[in-house]
């Protein structure tokens, strides 16, 4: 085993979850991610958890929605009560096959993700923790060698993450303290309020409102979006690979979309529900640990040029208490990234706080 798997899960336990004796923690394990969850397992014993283990195979997936009518029971109890005892779930992806659902019609995904809504907020309302174990698979869709792939994943969640949380807690701050976020680049002119939101700063661990490792972003929710944004990271939505997404906003919601490939499966995302046309997310990335676009989302989304809009579910962490009814609500939460390395500026209240990807308190950035 790489000794690094072992650091890995050491930072995932101790840091991210922030697992003590006596939790009750689910484990859900990815087909090829056997030697993270070994290495995962020695930690929770270490620490005198309670542990329940889960196969998640998009293989497995697959037969069982083929297989099924389409018509799901709501919220399965048993599976229900699994997350709603659980006090932390941690997700360790890397499976055989990044398209192993390609071909289950987008309906059914969106039937099934519709009646398990209650499953997921259960989830949602634990110390859930999600990370990716290096595979083959996802070496071969980021068209990297698998030790290369290694050392890039390794090297994205291996950081001091106390010392990337106080560099991001100044992004934090001007989100905090703003008003309206607007992002401009080619095809791009969005603007967005975030006016009484409370911007996360996504430090990898779960005493950050932060359920990702690796992260390196700060996130908050916004509304009352205008205009078109372009995304030109490639990404793979439903087991489909989708380039070059165009969002048009009025009034909050979107009213026009197009993409070069994959239209089917943005389209199938945005008429999932009311919700999934308005943003629930906006992300700023700022983990320079990673360092080129590897089709993952995990690791994309935190790039340091990067901004990611999702579509569907708004975060609870992101209203003040007692607000968090206002939240958008979704069966889906779907990211999309647009590189702003080039010719592009975020501007908050006007004021520019990135340039080109380099933001106003880093060295080089250009007022």
């Amino acid at each position: 085993m790489d000794p690094r798997t072992a650091e890995h899960a050491a930072v995932l336990v101790d840091w991210s979850a922030r697992i003590e004796r006596g939790d009750d923690v689910v484990v859900s394990v990815a087909e090829d991610a056997h030697d993270l969850a070994v290495a995962v397992a020695e930690k929770l014993g270490e620490r005198g958890a309670n542990v329940v283990t889960l196969y998640a195979s998009g293989e497995v997936s697959r037969a069982y929605l083929q297989g099924h009518d389409g018509d799901f029971d709501e919220n399965p109890a048993h599976e229900l009560a699994l997350y709603e005892n659980a006090d932390s779930v941690l997700f360790l992806g890397g499976g055989r096959n990044t398209s192993a659902l390609a071909d289950v019609p987008g309906p059914k995904r969106q039937a099934q993700s519709t009646a398990t809504t209650g499953i997921r907020e259960a989830r949602m309302d634990t110390d859930w923790v999600s990370t990716v174990h290096p595979t083959r698979s996802l070496a071969q869709q980021a068209g990297m060698a698998y030790d290369e792939y290694r050392d890039f994943v390794y090297d994205a969640i291996l950081r001091d993450w106390e010392e990337l949380a106080g560099q991001m807690a100044e992004m934090k701050d001007v989100l905090d303290a703003g008003s309206e976020v607007r992002i401009v680049k080619d095809d791009t002119d969005l603007t967005m309020s975030i006016e009484n939101r409370v911007a996360v700063n996504s430090a990898a661990s779960v005493d950050y409102d932060s359920h990702n490792l690796p992260s390196g972003e700060v996130f908050t929710a916004p509304y009352a979006t205008e205009g078109t944004v372009f995304f030109d990271v490639p990404m793979t939505l439903s087991g489909k690979r989708v380039r070059n997404v165009q969002l048009t906003f009025e009034d909050g919601a979107v009213v026009d979309f197009s993409a070069e490939s994959g239209e089917d499966a943005l389209a199938d995302i945005l008429d999932t529900d009311e919700g999934a046309r308005r943003l629930g997310e906006l992300g700023i990335g700022m983990n320079r640990g990673i360092d080129r676009f590897t089709d993952n989302i995990l690791f994309d989304e935190k790039m340091g040029d990067t901004v990611h809009l999702a579509v569907g579910r708004a975060y609870d962490s992101n209203f003040p208490e007692g607000h968090a009814e206002e939240a958008n609500q979704s069966a889906v939460h779907v990211d999309m990234i647009t590189d702003m390395s080039e010719d592009s500026r975020i501007e908050v209240d006007g004021e520019v706080v990135q340039r080109d990807g380099t933001f106003r308190w880093e060295d080089g950035f250009e007022a």
